[in-house]
């Protein structure tokens, strides 16, 4: 990453992005008495000394003009925003667990909107076949020469953003298909590969309340998802606003902000945010205390977790904490980039033995006393 450099002239809105050399100048929010729109950006052309600088205010610009367009659509819930943002912006998966009604579906539906991207939405139910997510073989007769021959035919998979609606509830054989396809970022048909289109994102919600008729994910499995957002409930005001707005006659236009190759660009730009060797060693410290038969574990770790989080939460930790910092236009990463982000990699990738439960203990528990154990200011060896 370059130092940083004097901010260059907001750049105006804009309904639809439009790419425009990395050059153009950059939104900066503290100029602007309302969210500005980010200059877009384009990855078409050689990188400059200041490429990185307009990348980072470009990015913090849209996370705010982003936060804007939902707000006509979305009450409150802004962590749940800035936790599926940073998953997008790092090339990841998120889960987002809720009760009914929390507009877990409409957020992702409506955040697709403001980026841009195709959006599919796939409801899982138990009859569900692998086949029906990734697609099938025909077979398709030229109507010319009357020659047959198999056609692929595409899948609800084959988009941008991917809205798998009640993962839980497919059989695993359909689960397994869809998990392969996360990690793989192609489908195999007919022993042959179809790449999945880039930027590809899948955010699947469940519900924490029905439990018959369900198939949990396993943890191989959760595994694969960098984040596990709950959705809560809102606020008292927030409520009071979401009746408002839900049994009025206004209806708000929600507009695109970034488009899938701008999205690339901010992809390639997250993975270039320099990290100090003791942030290093603070996101280290925190994964391997929770292993309950290292020497280094914690004493209420030992006593409360069967198993801990393995090393793709060490990974996780790093690339959220600096998408984190480059959300609030920050041009490094700091140990509260990584305690900020540790809650949602740790809730899935912990497991909280019987002592802990029937003590009414929670993997979320376990993570606050870990980050109020371990400092952020000290020598970690």
């Amino acid at each position: 990453m370059a130092s940083p450099a004097k901010p260059a002239t907001p750049a105006g809105p804009s309904a639809t992005p439009s790419p425009v050399p990395n050059s153009a100048p950059v939104a900066v929010a503290a100029q602007a008495p309302a969210a500005p729109r980010p200059a877009p950006v384009s990855s078409s052309q050689p990188p400059v000394a200041d490429s990185d600088l307009q990348a980072v205010a470009n990015l913090k610009a849209a996370h705010a003009a982003i936060r804007q367009e939902l707000a006509k659509v979305i009450v409150g819930q802004n962590q749940v925003i800035d936790e599926i943002l940073i998953s997008i912006f790092t090339r990841s998966h998120a889960l987002l667990v809720g009760v009914p009604g929390l507009a877990k579906t409409l957020l992702i539906s409506t955040l697709a909107q403001t980026l841009h991207l195709g959006f599919k939405r796939i409801q899982f139910t138990p009859d569900l076949m692998p086949s029906d997510i990734t697609g099938t073989e025909v077979i398709y007769s030229d109507p010319a020469t009357g020659e047959r021959q198999f056609k692929f035919l595409k899948g609800p998979i084959f988009s941008n953003i991917v809205l798998a609606d009640e993962i839980n509830r497919t059989p695993p054989k359909t689960q397994a298909a869809m998990l392969e396809a996360m990690q793989e970022r192609k489908v195999t048909v007919g022993g042959q590969d179809h790449k999945l289109p880039d930027p590809f994102f899948v955010l699947a919600t469940q519900n924490p309340l029905e439990q018959e008729g369900t198939y949990p994910l396993p943890e191989a499995q959760l595994d694969r998802f960098m984040f596990l957002i709950y959705v809560d409930y809102p606020s008292e005001a927030e409520e009071r606003q979401i009746m408002k707005m839900g049994t009025g006659t206004k209806s708000e236009k929600v507009n695109p902000i970034l488009t899938g190759e701008q999205i690339t660009h901010l992809q390639q730009t997250v993975r270039r945010v320099p990290v100090a060797e003791h942030v290093y060693a603070y996101a280290e410290k925190l994964v391997r205390v929770t292993r309950p038969k290292q020497p280094e574990a914690l004493d209420f770790c030992k006593k409360w977790l069967s198993v801990g989080a393995g090393p793709r939460a060490s990974l996780a930790l790093i690339m959220a904490a600096k998408a984190h910092a480059i959300l609030h236009g920050q041009f490094h990463v700091s140990c509260d980039d990584v305690a900020a982000v540790a809650p949602a990699i740790f809730r899935h990738r912990i497991a909280p033995n019987f002592a802990a439960q029937s003590e009414g203990v929670t993997s979320d528990d376990i993570v606050k006393k870990i980050l109020a154990a371990i400092p952020k200011d000290k020598k970690l060896a």
